[in-house]
């Protein structure tokens, strides 16, 4: 069965978008047919796979628009065993124009339904906690919350939660937090080890083992168009990325 996995975060700049590029490659690396949904308007996430805006059409706003999946939408990437469904700026105008539609929050679930069969289906989440997130964590088995380690890292996490327990109880009852991976951590810097100690006293085993570093080889992959992975497999990025993607194909 495939397992739906969103990538969310309400607060922006956490590795939300990085995290769900290298995880889905660091799986695919390792034989996981991988598919990755960009449900962020910025489509951020598909650039970083090297698609253009050209090669962008359909994309997951002209699904949400069409009631249902396109295969055409379904793009492959120059990584074996992942492909990609895209986005771009149009899907801003879905947070309007689902607020008039019946059954909004079960969209993405519904063209997710259709989708051919994959091990994980990882959704990368808009820094928000609107009605495109909302239809993701709806489609989802899981949540992964990634978080910078930085003084503001537990701010704003309660209503992420709270949306999370809230859409359990009411929408989608097989939903639950998968984890949270600590992001940008920087072992020089005394104030990440103790964002970390207070995320692992807090979360206890719901933290990540792994920890992600600042690392500016995973800063430049973006630019061209590519994971760190492809960019640099050798750095300590990509080298953090395939001990999480070790952990989270464990704990399934």
């Amino acid at each position: 069965m495939t397992k739906i996995i969103s990538i969310a975060n309400q607060k922006g700049g956490v590795g939300k978008t990085t995290t769900t590029i290298n995880l889905s490659t660091a799986m695919a690396a390792i034989n996981k047919k991988i598919l990755l949904v960009d449900s962020d308007p910025q489509g951020n996430a598909s650039t970083g796979l090297g698609i253009s805006n050209e090669e962008r059409n359909p994309n997951l706003y002209d699904l949400i628009v069409a009631g249902g999946l396109n295969r055409k939408a379904i793009k492959k990437t120059n990584i074996p065993n992942l492909d990609v469904i895209t986005s771009t700026q149009d899907l801003a105008a879905a947070e309007i124009e689902l607020a008039e539609i019946k059954n909004r929050e079960n969209l993405i679930r519904k063209i997710l339904l259709e989708a051919p069969e994959y091990d994980f289906i990882l959704i990368d989440c808009p820094p928000a906690l609107g009605l495109l997130t909302i239809n993701a964590l709806v489609a989802s088995h899981s949540v992964i919350i990634p978080m910078q380690c930085e003084f503001f890292a537990l701010e704003g996490l309660s209503a992420l939660i709270n949306t999370i327990e809230s859409i359990k109880s009411e929408l989608n009852s097989e939903i639950n937090i998968e984890g949270l991976v600590l992001t940008m951590f920087d072992k020089r810097n005394t104030l990440s080890s103790l964002v970390e100690k207070e995320v692992r006293d807090h979360f206890k085993e719901k933290v990540y083992k792994t920890v992600i570093p600042r690392n500016v080889r995973i800063s430049e992959a973006p630019s061209h168009g590519k994971p760190v992975l492809v960019y640099d497999v050798g750095c300590v990025g990509s080298q953090a990325y395939i001990g999480l993607a070790k952990e989270v194909i464990l704990n399934q």
